[in-house]
């Protein structure tokens, strides 16, 4: 269950990596309740495979912003070429995940997420912000791109949350967003109703719908008012 992995400037360590369903299961025998994987494989950790924006809402932020936040992340997605999924976190935000080729490293990929994240802050103040300041997000999303940083991790989807009533980090059509309410809205007993009324994966074509980090390039900023 273990691999080792150097990534510099990090020194070489032993990191826990299931690869049966069986390692799996020896993770909920040991209590394990949340699992955080890093955004790249074993095989390439040096290279990532995905970004998150960490959408984080303030004290005030209604879901239906929070919403609107996680839609400005994805058409600003869009207009890069790239494309864009949604999932809960299990508890107040959404996690917008973005498949990119494994070509670049973690610097390019920490780079091109704070871009993102300053420019909404920029082009809309009164509704985001790009800085750790707790003080500063009364009211506002906080855009957390630090998760594109080498050593950062995510919880992963179906994860459960250390939390009261163990909700779980689940995969989201973006049609399904309004309709939730909040990124708790799923845990461990409603989730298997779900998951038997689900016509199709809200995923599908995630890994198909990877591109190069370089195709997002630097193209004119979108403003919303």
């Amino acid at each position: 269950m273990h691999s080792s992995a150097t990534s510099p400037p990090y020194r070489p360590h032993r990191w826990c990596c299931c690869r049966r369903h069986r390692q799996r299961w020896s993770l909920v025998q040991s209590s394990v309740l949340e699992i955080h994987p890093w955004g790249a494989t074993v095989s390439d950790p040096n290279r990532p495979d995905r970004m998150v924006f960490d959408l984080d809402p303030g004290d005030g932020v209604a879901w239906d912003d929070l919403v609107a936040g996680a839609v400005e992340v994805r058409e600003r997605m869009s207009a890069s070429g790239l494309a864009s999924f949604v999932k809960t976190t299990g508890g107040k935000g959404l996690h917008v995940i973005v498949p990119i080729e494994p070509k670049v490293g973690w610097d390019e990929a920490k780079a091109f997420a704070k871009r993102i994240a300053s420019e909404m802050a920029k082009d809309v103040p009164d509704s985001f912000v790009a800085t750790v300041s707790r003080k500063a997000r009364e009211g506002r999303i906080y855009v957390d791109y630090l998760r594109n940083q080498q050593g950062a991790t995510a919880v992963a989807a179906f994860s459960t949350r250390a939390r009261p009533g163990a909700p779980v980090s689940v995969p989201i059509d973006w049609n399904e967003l309004p309709s939730l309410g909040s990124g708790a809205r799923f845990d461990v007993t409603s989730l298997l109703g779900r998951l038997s009324a689900l016509q199709r994966d809200p995923w599908t074509g995630f890994e198909r719908a990877a591109r190069p980090l370089e195709v997002a390039g630097r193209r004119p900023r979108r403003r919303t008012s």
